[in-house]
């Protein structure tokens, strides 16, 4: 069995493709969908319930705590952690599975983001990437490994409120090796094209000057936990 766990909060426009991606990419598997409701105020719960998917609910406003309370809900051998707003695809599943019966700990994937996004932020996804995978580090959006190396490691670090897809990875990398899968995921870019270029990177710069303190608390971290969503497709 294959657990799929996947945190939303007001996710009611993201999640119904993210699940019908995730139902086409494990067709060759035996599945189950959890999607975690971390507080939402929209149709998020009711939407998850409709399509089919084991719903988990919390009120915590936080992902790293949402990603454990789905881990804790899971029956899979293999779990993976796919955000609400993130398209997978067969190329994903496999790949995973591939690499944990290889030996890898677990791993993640490159990423683009779906839609439109102005040049700039372009240019600074190009960078951030770069220099991101070539750490073997986990994108957030999409991470995976066994039960077995989750529960080794603890799940994910709950005093965190940003980061902690950094510190899972480092975690299972003192397990094994950690595989970045070549093939993309598709993201939302809505960040990149509902905050303007101060505002990204000057949260950012202040996140990262605050050091793991500043990652211990929501204050300040309004790209992250400001609820702020798009209406429409793009």
């Amino acid at each position: 069995m294959i657990s799929f766990v996947v945190p939303a909060y007001n996710e009611e426009l993201e999640l119904p493709p993210t699940i019908t991606a995730i139902r086409k990419a494990a067709t060759q598997c035996d599945y189950e969908i959890i999607v975690v409701d971390d507080a939402s105020t929209d149709q998020t719960a009711a939407i998850a319930s409709q399509l089919g998917s084991k719903l988990v609910s919390i009120d915590r406003r936080q992902i790293a705590a949402a990603r454990n309370a789905g881990a804790r809900a899971a029956r899979g051998d293999i779990l993976f952690f796919v955000d609400a707003d993130t398209r997978i695809n067969e190329k994903h599943v496999s790949g995973a599975i591939a690499a944990l019966e290889a030996g890898c700990a677990g791993g993640s994937a490159r990423v683009i983001v779906g839609g439109t996004i102005p040049l700039w932020a372009r240019i600074l996804l190009k960078v951030f990437c770069t220099i991101y995978f070539a750490l073997s580090l986990g994108a957030g959006a999409f991470l995976f490994t066994t039960r077995k190396k989750f529960d080794t490691i603890g799940g994910f670090d709950e005093s965190l409120f940003i980061g902690e897809e950094v510190y899972f990875s480092l975690a299972l990398q003192k397990l094994g090796r950690f595989r970045i899968l070549p093939k993309p995921i598709v993201t939302s870019g809505r960040k990149l094209r509902m905050y303007s270029a101060r505002e990204i990177l000057g949260n950012s710069l202040r996140v990262i000057l605050g050091g793991p303190r500043g990652a211990r608390s929501r204050d300040g971290l309004f790209l992250w936990y400001d609820g702020k969503r798009e209406t429409g497709s793009t």
